[in-house]
């Protein structure tokens, strides 16, 4: 199966088979990938946590809305977070990135102020997820993005100082069940030629 192929197949699960485990071997790969994701100046200010503990999981899917079960039943749930103060963003740079970089982002990002560096530096956290969901469908992983989290009550769980949940994505495999297959409810998208443009 080619990967076109693969990304049709691919979709949001939402039912997952609580007895199937990603292997250790796929798990690393992932961090792998996720670790070359793209972002601007090469600013990578994220945190990517792999959480596979029954009981952490059963913490944070109290606080998953109606995303409880997949938490709990997926093989791993990963959290993408992203630096929590500017200060430390600035700190990271300065230690690792070259003079040309420091200089993009103090002249063109840091000058429109806190919010909109804050939200400069989340964008990048999403470079990251479509990395992810990419990966997941050419490695034959399910998964299922998640926004519908209470971030702040996953802080408090994770204490993670630096960083604070952005989202989260339930990866493993799908209940044969799950209604939402495209082989039960065929994939939807707007038609190409209105939103691929050729200029």
């Amino acid at each position: 199966m080619n990967f076109l192929d693969k990304m049709k197949n691919r979709y949001t699960v939402k039912k997952y088979n609580p007895q199937a485990v990603i292997s250790k071997e796929q798990i690393e790969e992932l961090k792998k990938i996720l670790n070359l994701s793209p972002s601007s100046i090469n600013s990578q200010p994220w945190n990517f946590i792999f959480v596979n503990d029954s009981e952490l999981k059963k913490q944070l899917a109290e606080v998953s809305f109606i995303n409880k079960e997949k938490v709990v039943d997926c093989s791993h749930l990963i959290i993408f977070q992203v630096l929590k103060n500017t200060e430390d963003f600035e700190q990271q740079i300065e230690e690792s990135l070259p003079e040309g970089n420091i200089n993009y982002y103090k002249n063109r990002v840091k000058p429109k102020g806190e919010a909109s560096v804050k939200s400069w530096l989340g964008h990048q956290v999403y470079l990251s997820l479509g990395v992810l969901l990419s990966a997941c469908a050419a490695m034959g992983i399910d998964s299922t993005p998640m926004e519908g989290i209470e971030p702040e009550q996953y802080d408090d769980i994770l204490k993670n100082e630096k960083y604070e949940t952005l989202f989260a994505v339930a990866i493993g495999e799908r209940d044969e069940t799950d209604t939402n297959q495209p082989k039960f409810n065929p994939k939807t998208r707007l038609e190409a030629e209105k939103v691929i443009v050729e200029a």
